[in-house]
C-alpha cells in the first residue's frame, strides 16, 4: 500500500500535472471567449507551424527538464535536449510532441476535474444534498452508501494524475530526446573528455614523478657528499624542481575542476632547458643537441615530446643515477626524432614493466609515431619518432 501511495508524495508528480495543464491554458481561454466545438481542433492545427520554429525545441526542452524530470536547466543530462532543432526530423518530432501534449493535457484536465467533482458529489449525495448532473445520473436518489464510492473516485483520480505524468514523461523522452546524430556527438565528446583526463593523469605522473626522483637523488647525494656547498646546490635544485612540479599540479587540478577549461600553457620542447638543468643538478652529465627548426613543430607534438623527454630523464635518474646521458632531438620535414641514451644499470626494466615506459609508447602511438625502449649496444636507449606533417 505504501508503495502505491509513494508517487503521491513526490513533487515531480504534481509538476508533471502542471506541465500538462500549461499546454491547455491558451486553448481554454480561447474556449471561454468563443464557445464552439471547433476551438480545440483549430488550436491543434495552430500548433503545427509553431513546432517548425527551431528555437521551440529549446523552450519545450527546458520546460520538460524542469517539470517532467526535475533536472535543472543547466543540467548535462542528455535525456531531453535543450538545443534548437537542426534537422527536419527534429522539427517533425517537435510538432508531434506539441500536438500530443495538447491532446493528453486536454484529456487529463477533463478526467481529473470530473473525478474530483464526482468525489465531492458522492459525499454530498450521501448526506442528502442535491447535486448537479454528473456521475450520479447513473445513481438514483440519495443513498448513504454513495460515500463508499468516493474513495474509488479519489483512487481513480490519483491513478490518472500519476499515470498521465509518467506517460507524458515517456513521450517527452522519446520525442524531445537526442537524435542519433546528437547521441553520436555526445558520445564522441565524452570519449574526448575521458582521453583528456587520461592524458592529464599521465602528465601528472610524469611531472610529479620527475620532481620526486630529482629530490630523492639530490637528497641522497647531499647526504653522501657531506659538503655544505654541494648541499646548497642540491637544495636549490630540489626547490626549483619542486616549484615547477607544483605549477604543473596546480594547472592539472584547475583543469580537473573546470572540465570546460582548455588545457593551455603546457610546456613544450622549447622549455626543455629546465629539464636538462634539473638532470644536471642531480649529478647526471647531460650532453644535449637540438637540430632543425624546433619552433615549427606542431603544438601537440612538441608538448608530447617534452613529456617523453621528461620521463626518459626521470628513468635515467631513477634506475641509473648520476651517469652520462646523451640527448639528441632532431626535426626534419617529416618527423621529430628524439633519442636518449645512457649506460646500462644493474636494474634494467623489462620491455613491458613500468607505467613510464608504457606512457612513452602510448604517447607516441596516439600521435601516429613509434617508440623503442630497451638495451642497445651496452646502453639503455629511448628512440621516439613523431610525425610532424
Amino acid at each position: 500500500m505504501v508503495r502505491l501511495l509513494r508517487p503521491l508524495g513526490r513533487a515531480v508528480t504534481y509538476t508533471r500535472l502542471l506541465h500538462l495543464f500549461i499546454a491547455t491554458v491558451w486553448p481554454a481561454m480561447w474556449l471561454f471567449i468563443q464557445e464552439a466545438w471547433w476551438t480545440w481542433p483549430v488550436a491543434a492545427l495552430a500548433l503545427a507551424p509553431v513546432g517548425l520554429v527551431p528555437a521551440m525545441r529549446t523552450v519545450e526542452g527546458l520546460q520538460a527538464r524542469l517539470l517532467l524530470t526535475g533536472h535543472r536547466h543547466d543540467s548535462e543530462s542528455m535525456d531531453i535536449v535543450v538545443a534548437p532543432s537542426v534537422s527536419w526530423a527534429d522539427l517533425g518530432r517537435l510538432v508531434v510532441w506539441l500536438e500530443t501534449r495538447l491532446l493528453l493535457g486536454y484529456a487529463t484536465a477533463m478526467v481529473t476535474v470530473q473525478l474530483l467533482i464526482s468525489s465531492v458529489d458522492l459525499v454530498a449525495s450521501a448526506f442528502g444534498r442535491d447535486v448537479d448532473e454528473g456521475v450520479l445520473v447513473l445513481l438514483d436518489g440519495h443513498r448513504w452508501w454513495h460515500i463508499l464510492l468516493a474513495p474509488l473516485s479519489l483512487a481513480a483520480l490519483a491513478l490518472t494524475v500519476v499515470g498521465s505524468g509518467r506517460l507524458v514523461t515517456a513521450i517527452a523522452l522519446r520525442l524531445l530526446g537526442p537524435s542519433p546524430t546528437e547521441r553520436l556527438a555526445a558520445l564522441e565528446e565524452r570519449t574526448e573528455q575521458l582521453l583528456e583526463r587520461t592524458r592529464i593523469a599521465r602528465e601528472l605522473h610524469d611531472s610529479i614523478g620527475h620532481a620526486l626522483t630529482v629530490a630523492v637523488v639530490q637528497a641522497g647525494a647531499a647526504r653522501a657528499a657531506g659538503d655544505p656547498a654541494f648541499t646548497d646546490r642540491a637544495l636549490d635544485a630540489i626547490e626549483e624542481t619542486g616549484r615547477a612540479a607544483l605549477e604543473d599540479l596546480e594547472r592539472v587540478l584547475g583543469i580537473l575542476r573546470e572540465s570546460e577549461r582548455p588545457a593551455s600553457a603546457r610546456p613544450t620542447l622549447a622549455d626543455a632547458d629546465r629539464l636538462l638543468e634539473s638532470a644536471r643538478a642531480s649529478g647526471a652529465k647531460v650532453d644535449a643537441e637540438f637540430t632543425g627548426p624546433l619552433d615549427t613543430v606542431p603544438g601537440p607534438v612538441s608538448r608530447e615530446g617534452y613529456r617523453i623527454l621528461q620521463e626518459s630523464l626521470t628513468n635515467v635518474l631513477r634506475h641509473a643515477g648520476a651517469v652520462p646521458v646523451r640527448v639528441r632531438v632532431g626535426v626534419t620535414r617529416e618527423a621529430l626524432v628524439l633519442k636518449v641514451r645512457n649506460p646500462l644499470a644493474a636494474d634494467i626494466p623489462g620491455p613491458g614493466r613500468g607505467s613510464g615506459l608504457r606512457g612513452i609508447r602510448e604517447r607516441a602511438a596516439l600521435l601516429g609515431g613509434s617508440a623503442r625502449t630497451g638495451p642497445d649496444q651496452g646502453d639503455w636507449q629511448v628512440h621516439v619518432e613523431l610525425p610532424v606533417g
